[in-house]
């Protein structure tokens, strides 16, 4: 028994609280957002259990030893399965708001695009933790590419524009941070226009099209594709310096703002909280992404650092481009923010990758120090 308390002591001790509590506090911040307090169906009881099993997945995960992950047929059998779940998507998935991005079981829906971002990240940092020094030769560069834009594809064909952008950005960020050169960032940039233009006349939906145009003049139909916008900049800017109290956003209580929960809860939450609590969200996420540089800083090899590197790309793109839609600085895409919006899938996944992270981070070091050690004693 003594044994057993002193090893969760000591596991309960190095779990790395600098990443569990801010992210523990965006999620119960949220939850507050959604909650209706009794006046009409709130989505926080469900949420506040989806938190409960996302933290018990990051104790379990920290506590393990998950370093076979660097494996080349770990992470290829996982980028097997989402890119699977993907297509297996557009066959049996029933369309939910004019997209088949959910498989519905029951009460529980399940997101595959999140198990996807899971996998690219995994494999990107499998693929540039050996091939990073020899970036330059664009080789490299497309076929990285075309692990990212398996997924892209899929995605634009749900169709989700949101998540498209994100693996596009993923994909972008890691390039980046690998040391890709001048040359080849602008001959990213000419093929990003060529797609974009592709997507602009054969690609996109109308309706997106519509959104874009409403983007680039917001008066031009706030009844219809511009409204969400709209009310999104009217709940940020209702919400003035302390904004109105908890519970009391007439934009989001009343139904002015569709989606408040999910791709609109940044104006929810800025309308009851004000500028002040919008300070005090982004200064959580500062300090959560603060820590995952350290982290990336001291692994213990370079596949480590690209994982831990790949989502802080991932997350700061879901803060940017949601906060940006909520400001009326993007067009609305229809994007979540990590930790605080409503959904369960994608709440695993962020709670999951920081237990992942946590692992390799406690047992890359004491790999280390047990190689150092055994050079040391001429081991």
């Amino acid at each position: 028994m003594t044994t057993f308390l002193f090893r969760f002591k000591r596991n309960f001790l190095f779990f790395d609280w600098t990443l569990l509590l801010p992210a523990i506090t965006l999620a119960l911040l949220g939850i507050l957002t959604m909650s209706t307090f009794g006046q009409g169906v709130s989505l926080a009881p469900r949420q506040m259990l989806w938190l409960v099993l996302s933290i018990v997945l990051y104790l379990v995960l920290s506590v393990l030893d998950l370093r076979f992950i660097r494996r080349m047929p770990v992470v290829m059998t996982l980028y097997g399965v989402a890119l699977f779940l993907l297509a297996l998507l557009l066959v049996v998935a029933h369309p939910i708001m004019g997209a088949r991005a959910w498989f519905s079981l029951g009460p529980v829906s399940f997101q595959p695009a999140d198990l996807a971002k899971l996998a690219l990240i995994a494999l990107l940092a499998k693929y540039l933790s050996r091939r990073h020094v020899e970036i330059s030769d664009v080789r490299h560069i497309l076929i990285s590419g075309m692990y990212a834009f398996s997924f892209i594809f899929l995605i634009v064909i749900e169709p989700d524009m949101g998540n498209a952008i994100i693996f596009s950005s993923l994909w972008l960020g890691m390039m980046l941070i690998s040391g890709i050169s001048k040359k080849h960032l602008a001959m990213l940039g000419l093929i990003a226009i060529i797609v974009a233009t592709a997507l602009w006349f054969g690609g996109l939906k109308p309706y997106q099209r519509a959104r874009i145009v409403s983007f680039v003049n917001p008066a031009s139909d706030i009844r219809g594709v511009g409204y969400n916008a709209y009310q999104a900049k009217i709940a940020v800017g209702s919400g003035e310096l302390f904004g109105k109290g908890i519970g009391y956003g007439t934009q989001s209580k009343l139904r002015f703002l569709p989606e408040y929960q999910t791709d609109f809860i940044f104006a929810a939450f800025a309308e009851e909280w004000g500028y002040a609590g919008i300070l005090m969200i982004l200064a959580l996420y500062a300090l959560l992404f603060t820590r995952l540089v350290q982290i990336a800083r001291a692994s213990a090899t370079n596949f480590d650092a690209f994982f831990t590197l790949g989502f802080l790309i991932l997350f700061s793109a879901h803060v940017a481009i949601h906060a940006g839609i909520s400001l009326g600085l993007l067009p609305v895409t229809g994007t979540t923010i990590p930790f605080m919006s409503s959904g369960g899938s994608h709440l695993v996944l962020e709670f999951g990758a920081l237990g992942i992270i946590t692992s390799l981070a406690r047992h890359g070091r004491a790999a280390a120090r047990d190689t150092q050690n055994n050079e040391y004693l001429g081991g």
